[in-house]
């Protein structure tokens, strides 16, 4: 194997990540989002979380981080809290109007960047990417939780 530590899975796919963060950074500035809402605007639409605690799990982040996003998501007017009629210390989190009225155009954005930077990869190659990377975050996410 090659010792270079330059040309590991680890770096390439961290150069990956950065370049993809920066590339829909730009273009989600112009909508009113950024990268890290995502998971959250994705959840909440979707209905599969509507907790802070919920969205910390499903975004796979820490609840204090998630806090602090959703103060300022809030303070954007992205998203409403309301009391949980069943637990009277926790908030029922929704998508505002016009959060919701934006989130397509967000995910197009989004979807025609993944298009550009895989414009010279066929089909099956990106198709094989993704599950891939999806194989490697569920070993991440094993090993992580082994040594929890």
């Amino acid at each position: 194997m090659d010792m270079n530590v330059l040309s590991t899975p680890g770096h390439l796919i961290s150069l990956a990540a950065r370049g993809f963060a920066r590339l829909s950074e730009a273009r989600l500035k112009p909508l009113g989002f950024g990268v890290g809402h995502l998971p959250v605007l994705v959840a909440l639409q979707d209905g599969r979380a509507s907790t802070q605690r919920d969205l910390a799990r499903f975004a796979k982040t820490e609840q204090p981080p998630m806090a602090q996003m959703l103060a300022r998501m809030e303070r954007d007017g992205l998203i409403r809290r309301a009391p949980d009629p069943a637990d009277g210390r926790s908030s029922r989190i929704t998508l505002t109007a016009a959060a919701e009225a934006r989130l397509p155009d967000a995910i197009t954005v989004l979807l025609q960047g993944n298009q550009e930077v895989l414009r010279d990869f066929t089909s099956e190659e990106a198709a094989l990417l993704v599950d891939l990377l999806t194989r490697l975050i569920a070993n991440l996410d094993g090993v992580a939780s082994a040594e929890a």
